[in-house]
């Protein structure tokens, strides 16, 4: 007979109703208590707690701001009921009216209208130039000739001229020397029509890889080039790669 069979007759039998007749074997299963309810009374009494300190205190009145409810962001409440707001609502607070501040164009510090000196200070920020579009001069120094134009802010050309248009010929307008002397030519003509007054800013743009691209960079930092030179902003270059595309002509080869 197995052991299971003793212990259900005794649980049916009207014993079980007297516990200190109660055999050893099911005394545990009658003495379990029910499961730790502290959490939860624990959360019960900081709950009654935090409502009477609430009760006691006097109600204070609400803050004014200065600016509309509506612009004003409030910091989020805290889930925890005995949180305290000091801490991160006053950066809240601070960087909301920082903000502000700086939003509606007040004196007295804000995002984007003070600037920080290199002693550490605050300064007032200038307000930001507009920027205008610099002249353009072009140099297209290819193998066998070099081009120099001159554009206005509006990129319409105000002198275009090459080493063949000042005598030289043939081969002869690949040479540095050409390029140079069509250097010194062009920033004369624009010194004789007054075009050096009306330039307040001046960009070169450089394209192709001849001999003309360092002889007029060379006129530029020269004598020639003294009266344009610290109009120069900006400096690109604008040669153009091939990528891909057509077959490309077929190289000539010598002897």
């Amino acid at each position: 007979m197995s052991r299971t069979a003793p212990r259900r007759l005794l649980a049916q039998s009207p014993l079980g109703l007297f516990p200190e007749l109660t055999p050893a074997c099911i005394t545990p299963a009658r003495r379990l208590r029910p499961f730790s309810h502290t959490c939860r009374r624990k959360a019960d009494e900081d709950n009654s707690t935090t409502l009477r300190t609430q009760a006691s205190e006097p109600q204070k009145p609400a803050a004014r701001y200065a600016t509309p409810a509506d612009d004003f962001v409030r910091p989020s409440a805290s889930v925890n009921p005995k949180a305290k707001t000091k801490g991160m609502g006053n950066v809240a607070n601070m960087m909301s009216g920082f903000l502000r501040k700086s939003s509606y164009g007040q004196s007295g510090g804000g995002l984007y209208n003070t600037s920080t000196a290199s002693d550490g200070t605050l300064n007032q920020a200038q307000a930001p130039q507009e920027y205008a579009e610099p002249h353009h001069f072009h140099i297209y120094a290819t193998r066998h000739n070099t081009h120099i134009t001159l554009t206005n802010p509006a990129r319409a050309p105000l002198l275009s001229v090459s080493a063949g248009n000042i005598g030289f010929r043939n081969s002869a307008r690949k040479h540095y020397d050409s390029a140079f002397q069509l250097a010194s030519y062009v920033m004369t003509r624009m010194q004789d029509r007054g075009i050096n007054a009306q330039i307040k800013q001046l960009e070169v743009v450089l394209r192709g890889f001849g001999a003309g691209r360092e002889a007029v960079t060379k006129a530029l930092l020269g004598l020639e080039g003294e009266h344009l030179r610290h109009k120069i902003v900006k400096v690109a270059d604008a040669t153009r790669l091939k990528f891909g595309g057509t077959r490309s002509k077929k190289p000539r080869r010598l002897g």
